[in-house]
């Protein structure tokens, strides 16, 4: 399992971006899942999972946390559209990212 290393900031933020909903998912059948990395921190991490799904700090700690020691974390549930959009924003950071069905 690599490790989050700290460093300074390289979020992107997208200049617009669709209203996506915060990740209840409501059995929508799909997921993206983030995996660790040796190179983005966590604030690189969690700024990017409020940005892209639109969660606060708390559950993007949580999934910062999971991702860190647990190697990955599923991040959002959504229909299959909206999880490729929120996979699309993440991978900006260089982060691996999939979309795949729940």
């Amino acid at each position: 399992m690599g490790r989050l290393s700290i460093r300074a900031s390289s979020v992107v933020i997208p200049e617009k971006q669709e209203e996506l909903s915060t990740g209840s998912g409501g059995g929508r059948g799909w997921i993206v899942t983030v995996f660790d990395n040796d190179y983005n921190t966590w604030e690189e991490v969690m700024t990017v999972l409020q940005v892209a799904t639109g969660c606060g700090v708390e559950e993007a700690y949580m999934e910062t946390w999971e991702i860190h020691h647990q190697g990955q974390s599923v991040v959002h549930c959504a229909d299959k559209e909206e999880c490729e959009n929120v996979a699309s924003i993440i991978a900006r950071i260089g982060i691996k990212v999939t979309v795949s069905e729940s």
